[in-house]
């Protein structure tokens, strides 16, 4: 079972609107969340599930919002938070920002999503490319002839429309690694994995079908068991130039062969034959038009820090600091991090800045007390220099509160520090068009902090 009603509530618990899909639950039931909430934040604890009586209320805040479903079944929690989730996604889409003030002034748009988003208390079109279709900005204004249901909701293939057409039909690839990394004081990794994604933009006429396959790298968890992806000794069955200025795109048609990294957590788009892979390991699909994402991955594996930053810091007579911080690039040779940016914590009370790079320029941000150092190009193996001088008018207050950690931003196109790669896509539709595969590799910061001795 799933959701009897959903809500959505000002800060002040106020309804802005409402759905009763089942009507198995009392709507004044919703007077009763805000005072449990309150409750439990006045405790101390706060749970993403709380009941009154036999009514259960599950919710999300987003902004200014709560988002709330009301149930008195023993319902599948997970499902009712993926579709409020999901809910959020859909909104934004449409109003661009999900705050009160966009509720208030598209309420009848609003209604008419939620009316498509859940049916009987089930989830069911929440593809927002596909609510697009028929759900407009000027939602109560559709021309009758027009409110025909669409063919994409009837067929067997939701996500996608028939009779797309393109001049030039090619599909981007954009396979997406980002670092999450902690290092102590002391220099050693303390935790680090890896998030990924595969996201499309496709621009395919028809209904094609696409397989892609990964190299050798790639081993995939699933239910316990570990799989090889499939291979494919076969050549692309579409020519490729190796053209490298569409983009930043360079064409799909290289191989890669190493040690193999596990893939945790994979979720694939519902476009994806699951049967299929599970079968032989081939992603098979058809693609949504425009930008998705075809899968999202975890790698829990130790990662080498690929910007490795080292500081010292100095006082004198509580008048003054200087800090010093050098950052090595731990990346191949002929890789380039872009858009660097080292956060340095500073005292709170510090005045007078004074710096000194051997490349890039450094500011300081007193808002945050924070020194940034930006690096706009980054070669790998090479070292870079930032000193910085600051007065410090008070004192007291030797030691930084909490002592934050240094963090670092960048971006590292043309590799993925996993090794996985895209060895083949496969393009087929009826009609035999020639079609073009790009594929682009991005390696960029999560969450990258470094401890130090501050």
């Amino acid at each position: 079972m799933s959701a009897s009603a959903v809500f959505v509530l000002d800060l002040k618990g106020k309804v802005l609107i409402c759905r009763n899909y089942k009507g198995d639950v009392d709507m004044a039931e919703i007077d009763h969340f805000l005072p449990l909430l309150m409750t439990q934040e006045e405790e101390g604890l706060t749970c993403p599930i709380m009941s009154h009586g036999n009514v259960h209320f599950l919710w999300i805040k987003h902004t200014n919002l709560y988002l709330v479903a009301t149930t008195n079944k023993n319902s599948n929690a997970s499902l009712v938070y993926a579709f409020l989730y999901k809910v959020v996604e859909v909104f934004t889409e449409y109003f661009t920002e999900l705050e009160e003030e966009s509720i208030q002034d598209n309420f009848v748009v609003v209604y008419e999503l939620l009316d498509e988003l859940m049916d009987f208390g089930f989830p069911q079109t929440t593809d927002s490319k596909i609510l697009q279709e028929y759900i407009t900005q000027e939602g109560t204004k559709l021309e009758v002839a027009k409110t025909k249901v669409p063919t994409t909701v009837t067929n067997a293939v939701s996500w996608r429309s028939e009779g797309i057409k393109y001049k030039k039909n090619e599909v981007f690839i954009d396979v997406i690694e980002s670092i999450n990394l902690l290092v102590n004081a002391n220099g050693s990794v303390m935790s680090s994995d890896i998030v990924g994604a595969v996201k499309l933009k496709t621009m395919l006429s028809g209904m094609p079908e696409l397989r892609l396959g990964l190299n050798d790298r790639a081993l995939f968890a699933l239910t316990g068991r570990m799989y090889n992806t499939h291979t494919h000794t076969q050549s692309p069955l579409l020519r490729c130039n190796c053209i490298l200025d569409v983009d930043e795109y360079e064409c799909v048609c290289s191989g890669d062969k190493g040690k193999t990294v596990t893939m945790e957590d994979v979720k694939f788009h519902q476009c994806v034959r699951l049967s299929r892979f599970e079968s032989d390991r081939t992603i098979s699909f058809i693609p949504p038009d425009g930008e998705s994402e075809l899968m999202s991955y975890r790698i829990n594996t130790h990662v080498k820090p690929l910007i490795w930053i080292e500081s010292v810091i100095e006082k004198f007579s509580h008048s003054r600091v200087e800090i010093m911080v050098k950052a090595k690039g731990q990346f191949k040779k002929q890789s380039v991090a872009n858009n660097v940016e080292v956060r340095v914590p500073v005292p709170s009370d510090a005045d007078s800045p004074k710096f000194k790079t051997s490349t890039g320029h450094a500011k300081y941000v007193p808002e945050k007390n924070l020194a940034v150092w930006t690096i706009k190009s980054f070669p790998g193996g090479k070292e870079f220099l930032m000193r910085a001088s600051f007065g410090l008018p008070s004192v007291e207050n030797d030691e930084m509160e909490g002592k934050p950690p240094i963090t670092v931003n960048f971006e590292i196109p043309y590799f993925t520090v996993s090794g996985i790669q895209v060895r083949y896509m496969k393009i087929i539709e009826k009609s035999g068009y020639q079609a073009l595969p790009w594929v682009r590799y991005i390696t960029q910061s999560g969450d990258y902090q470094l401890r130090s001795n501050f």
